[in-house]
């Protein structure tokens, strides 16, 4: 209905209800009467009876849709008793004349309110079954019986909801209003959740006037996806939608019994769904999860749980959906959409959607973060479209697992990296693939073959020191991602089940941004299966190919790092796409690693880097070494010389229990 015909149709519901509430006036005033049993009175009330009756059938005939009550009557399935009470209790409110009324209906100045002694007495039609718990007046909290000696006699009054709703207003249940919200979607969906969104209303189409709903479950990491498509699939069957988070679901059975009455109450006068979220929610708690249970086996309706997760119900028919982002190809239209006017970006839409994993919300914020930044016109401008939109995206996917992991702040470039041209060829394939991925697997359909072995994945092999990390600092900021270290003391639980649960949280958490995932001494966890001698071998062996099954579908990288390559199982190696072998540096490679080791700022005086390439340590024990001589020299006010190297090289070889030959330090100073 259009905004006209909404006031007209609110007018009319009105005057509908007046004349309704009048009949129930008459009948009341008519008990009331003295001597009402008399045939002149009889005759009379029969004619105004008749003429209230044609003030409705008129106001009926006014409506441009049906009144609020007769729908509440419908969907509530009121005979025409319960009817008239509900009205005896509105009327209480609505018509100063009630309660007098009821007070001399009744013949106490007292009781004037109604009663159900009063409502058999008066009304037409009347069977003590509108009475009981089970009857739709109680049954659906229509109604709310006060304290009295009896039944019959205790105070009745109407809800204040079925009030609001019968003059035409619609609210939210103020008792539901701390636990259920609106939940208003927008936007486009893309074809593949719009499949979802159809699938769901055609379900939900076919099931009805049956018994109960199938439970929908949409399941995945992709929240507001979940949502959209919810909200997507109410719209095509004419329902609104609202939410309860999980988390606040009453676990008190009566709280909870409650709840699923009003609530079921509240999707029947508003046409509305409920979504159950779990996206946002730690529900690992027993009770809760028994409320939980039941909230979703007692309560009838349209209802959707949004989880993570797959959950399991008993009684009720569930339908599971895995809801997942966009599509690559879905997430390059939905940038070109957005970015319609921005020209200068030379292929970059592929390339951000090859290694961003956005929802369609999130690319929505992402250009309106860069909107302000990205100038078409401004030719000078040093803000590029698609450097500005890239970074954008790694801010608004950066992973949230800083109690797993350790965000690495990449400096390292190429030239600081002293390795053999076959390792360094080996490394500038990594980023290669990294690069290319879009291209090779999408576009040239590689991924139309089957996603088994798609995560691209290396090993770094070497002594401590020898620049594993620093590779990985210059891949990342090369491919301009960011580096994660894996702290795997805080990954292995002794627990059994949990450091799979510990290993899923790293890869979910970065798998939007395609973060690079540097497992740091990888063979403590990734050592040799051992054969199954009891249930904790086999469980070690399943966090293993666990581990392998979530690297081979890591859409970014994963870097591996271990001293001893010997450690890892053969079977594992084989499912590592790069391996590369950090040598120990020569004479020659030490040397053009201390000729870079100082800031170009950095005063130095007398440095020999010949003299300093005898130090036979790896490239991190020269860093520490080049560090601690720069904190001397800084506090002796001097420049870096070779005697604070002298100093601090003989503090280096102290923590590695190494002793300092002369070979290495004659003629220093």
């Amino acid at each position: 209905m259009n905004a006209t015909v909404i006031d007209d149709w609110h007018e009319a519901n009105q005057k509908y209800l007046t004349s309704v509430l009048a009949i129930v006036r008459e009948a009341l005033e008519h008990h009331a009467a003295p001597g009402n049993s008399s045939t002149a009175d009889v005759g009379s009330s029969a004619h105004t009876q008749s003429s209230a009756e044609q003030a409705m059938k008129q106001a009926a005939d006014n409506l441009p849709a049906p009144p609020a009550l007769d729908i509440l009557c419908e969907v509530f399935a009121l005979s025409t008793f319960e009817r008239n009470i509900l009205l005896l209790c509105a009327g209480m409110e609505l018509d100063s004349s009630f309660a007098s009324l009821c007070a001399s209906a009744q013949g106490d100045t007292m009781r004037a309110y109604p009663t159900f002694s009063l409502a058999l007495a008066a009304l037409p039609d009347p069977h003590w079954s509108a009475l009981t718990p089970t009857a739709p007046l109680r049954r659906w909290r229509l109604i709310e019986i006060g304290t009295g000696n009896a039944l019959t006699l205790s105070p009745l009054r109407i809800d204040e909801r079925v009030l609001h709703y019968l003059v035409g207003i619609q609210h939210l249940d103020e008792r539901l209003a701390g636990l259920v919200q609106p939940l208003y979607t927008s936007g486009e969906l893309v074809p593949s959740h719009r499949r979802f969104a159809e699938r769901l209303a055609m379900i939900w189409s076919n099931a009805a006037g049956t018994s109960a709903l199938p439970v929908v479950q949409l399941c995945g990491n992709e929240v507001t996806g979940k949502r959209t498509i919810a909200g997507a699939a109410c719209a095509l069957v004419g329902l609104k939608l609202s939410k309860i988070s999980a988390a606040t679901i009453p676990i008190v059975p009566g709280e909870l019994e409650a709840f699923i009455r009003l609530w079921e109450r509240e999707a029947i006068l508003s046409a509305s769904a409920l979504l159950v979220d779990f996206d946002i929610a730690d529900t690992t708690d027993a009770a809760h999860d028994r409320a939980i249970n039941q909230l979703i086996e007692c309560t009838n309706g349209a209802l959707i749980i949004a989880s993570g997760e797959r959950r399991s119900v008993h009684q009720r028919q569930m339908v599971t959906f895995d809801v997942r982002k966009p599509t690559p190809g879905e997430q390059c239209t939905v940038w070109q959409s957005m970015l319609g006017r921005v020209t200068d970006l030379n292929g970059q839409v592929e390339a951000i959607a090859s290694q961003f994993n956005l929802s369609t919300h999130t690319i929505h914020d992402v250009c309106a973060e860069a909107q302000g930044l990205i100038s078409d016109d401004d030719k000078t401008s040093s803000n590029k479209p698609g450097d500005v939109l890239w970074d954008a995206c790694r801010v608004q996917t950066r992973p949230r697992m800083s109690d797993l992991a350790q965000h690495i702040e990449s400096v390292a470039t190429w030239d600081d990296l002293v390795l053999p041209e076959q390792q360094r060829q080996v490394l500038r394939e990594v980023t290669i693939q990294v690069r290319q991925r879009f291209k090779v697997y999408e576009t040239w359909g590689f991924a139309s073959k089957g996603q088994r072995g798609l995560g691209i994945s290396a090993l770094f092999v070497g002594a401590s020191g020898t620049g594993k990390t620093m590779a990985a600092e210059v891949l990342a900021n090369e491919l301009r991602l960011d580096l994660y270290r894996i702290d795997l003391s805080q990954v292995v639980s002794k627990y059994i089940g949990e450091t799979e649960k510990n290993m899923g949280r790293i890869f979910d958490a970065a798998e939007d941004g395609g973060a690079i995932l540097l497992f740091d001494e990888a063979d403590a966890l990734f050592g040799k299966r051992s054969e199954v001698k009891d249930s904790h071998d086999r469980y070690a062996n399943i966090e293993i190919s666990y581990l392998l099954q979530r690297m081979e579908a890591y859409c970014g990288l994963a870097i591996l790092t271990t001293n001893m390559k010997s450690a890892l199982d053969t079977a594992f190696l084989r499912r590592i796409r790069f391996i590369v072998q950090f040598p120990f540096p020569d004479t020659a490679q030490r040397a053009e690693i201390w000729g870079r080791i100082f800031p170009t700022i950095t005063p130095t005086n007398g440095l020999n880097v010949e003299k300093l390439a005898r130090l036979n340590v790896a490239g991190g024990n020269i860093r520490n070494i080049a560090l601690n001589a720069a904190f001397l020299a800084a506090e002796a006010n001097e420049p870096v010389s070779m005697k604070h190297l002298l100093h601090a090289a003989r503090t280096e070889y102290a923590k590695l229990e190494k002793p300092l030959t002369e070979a290495e330090i004659g003629g220093w100073v």
